[in-house]
């Protein structure tokens, strides 16, 4: 996102990343100094965007939630069964998720998919948070979705036009087939047990 803001999705990325450096052995004082400063920023973050009614904002200006927000729990920011992440995947399933696919965040004046196709990247996201909540079953219905949202070369677009059936934006696009991927791998069975 290139619009001047306090983007929530970057501040818990920042607190998932410097609880990933904490975790690292060998660093003498930077793992102390990582928490701490992880820490300050959840805390911070959650004063300015957490909403009333439990999940997280996409800015403190706005009560939208965008679902890029599914990421940084995945990723360790806070943990699995912290309410805020279960609030945050509730609120996406109810306003951005349509027919298994899911859209970044709600435009505005208009209605989802007036503006722009569902994102790939974040049907991805959502199977991830699924799989973190232990909903199984959902993590894969969002998986086999969007997976099967190729064109016939078996390659993942951007976005994907849920009404006209059609991929949309750039094609291929790298970070969709990343998570496809990274899905695959992590609800398989023999991963999943590891």
């Amino acid at each position: 996102e290139l619009r001047p803001n306090w983007w929530t999705h970057s501040r818990l990325s920042c607190v998932a990343g410097l609880r990933a450096i904490a975790a690292v052995p060998g660093l003498g004082d930077t793992p102390r100094r990582a928490v701490r400063l992880a820490d300050a920023i959840l805390t911070e973050t959650t004063r300015r965007c957490l909403d009333p009614r439990g999940y997280w904002r996409q800015t403190p200006d706005t009560a939208k939630v965008d679902a890029a927000l599914l990421l940084p729990a995945v990723r360790g920011a806070v943990p699995a069964d912290d309410p805020r992440t279960s609030a945050t995947l509730a609120k996406v399933r109810e306003t951005l998720s349509v027919d298994g696919f899911v859209y970044r965040y709600h435009h505005d004046s208009s209605r989802l998919g007036e503006v722009e196709g569902a994102f790939l990247l974040t049907g991805f996201f959502a199977a991830l948070a699924e799989l973190h909540q232990g909903n199984d079953t959902d993590a894969f219905r969002y998986f086999e979705r969007n997976r099967s949202a190729c064109g016939p070369p078996a390659l993942l677009a951007e976005e994907y036009d849920v009404e006209q059936h059609q991929l949309r934006g750039n094609l291929p696009q790298a970070f969709v087939h990343a998570l496809l991927v990274e899905c695959a791998v992590r609800l398989t069975p023999c991963h999943r047990s590891a």
